[in-house]
């Protein structure tokens, strides 16, 4: 069943004294290049670096007092990773976070930064699931998906929510899509609050098994991806699917070398610092330009978590 605006504008209210209202940025160059009008979200300047804040908080909060007490569990060696990190920590709640042994140090010292408890296990996602079940039983802690879960979906409504208020008469918003949390909020925020307002996901041609899926009806398993956005190497799920399916015109697929070209372009033009994932969704506007003129257009910047010392331009 899809949430009612009611949950939307709740979640929203729940989460705001927790996160910030990111800015909402425009490019004259940009806009004279695409010939339209472009606002870009910027959850890159989130906490945490990300939009994934939105939905860790969101779920937490929507706990129990004895939920809460016997701390949450994810596994995720990405930004989600940090999110629920920095959520429990706001929220006095403990947090154990299973991390495959290959993960970068710098995200698994971030999330320890955060005082939670790293577990570590094997570089499979079978790994991650078991290990997560273990200590999960082992804890009494209650596990939040990163991106497959409706508190989580609904806390990343929020993104958009605040860039309708800011930007009136939108015509489209892109967002990226990997796990399926953030395209599924956006869909579902913009459906209630003006329907007419379309909502398209982007994705790598190397992980398109959100386009697969939307061609075929059913989810499609993310089989070796192979793509510079490490964020969006996730697959959809079946609480977010049924929204997107209903709700999100189309996904737009792009290249690699775009993703890089997009990416050092908002570096560069805009001087903010943007990750791949992000890129996907510049880029795919980049590259269907032709169906985005004289319309205005809403990006959600998803995050900004780049190793900078491998950039890849």
């Amino acid at each position: 069943m899809i949430p009612a605006l009611k949950e939307v504008k709740a979640a929203e209210k729940r989460i705001g004294p927790y996160a910030h209202n990111t800015p909402v940025i425009t490019s004259s160059t940009i806009d004279r290049m695409l010939n339209a009008t472009v606002y870009f979200k910027c959850e890159n300047f989130q906490r945490g670096g990300s939009f994934k804040i939105r939905g860790a908080i969101n779920a937490i909060l929507q706990l129990s007092e004895d939920e809460r007490a016997r701390g949450v569990i994810t596994h995720s060696s990405g930004n989600f990773a940090g999110a629920l990190a920095l959520a429990a920590n706001a929220l006095n709640t403990k947090a154990y976070i299973v991390m495959p042994s290959n993960a970068p140090s710098v995200k698994k010292e971030a999330v320890t930064g955060y005082g939670a408890q790293v577990i570590e296990c094997g570089p499979t996602l079978e790994s991650r699931e078991s290990t997560t079940k273990i200590h999960q039983k082992k804890r009494g802690a209650t596990f939040i998906h990163p991106s497959n879960d409706m508190n989580v979906i609904l806390g990343h409504s929020s993104a958009v929510m605040e860039l309708a208020k800011e930007v009136t008469q939108l015509d489209v918003v892109i967002a990226p899509v990997g796990g399926g949390g953030l395209l599924a909020g956006t869909a579902l925020a913009l459906n209630h609050l003006h329907y007419y307002i379309e909502t398209i996901g982007a994705e790598p041609f190397g992980a398109d098994d959100a386009y697969l899926s939307l061609k075929t009806g059913k989810i499609q398993p993310s089989i070796n991806p192979k793509t510079i956005a490490d964020g969006l190497k996730t697959q959809l799920g079946d609480q977010n699917f049924p929204i997107i399916q209903k709700l999100v015109s189309k996904i737009i697929r792009v290249e690699e070398k775009e993703i890089i070209e997009a990416m050092k372009f908002i570096w560069e033009r805009m001087k903010i610092v943007i990750e791949p994932s992000s890129a996907v969704a510049v880029a795919a506007i980049f590259r269907n330009s032709n169906e985005f003129k004289k319309r205005k257009v809403g990006v959600i910047l998803s995050g900004g978590n780049v190793d900078v010392s491998n950039l890849p331009f």
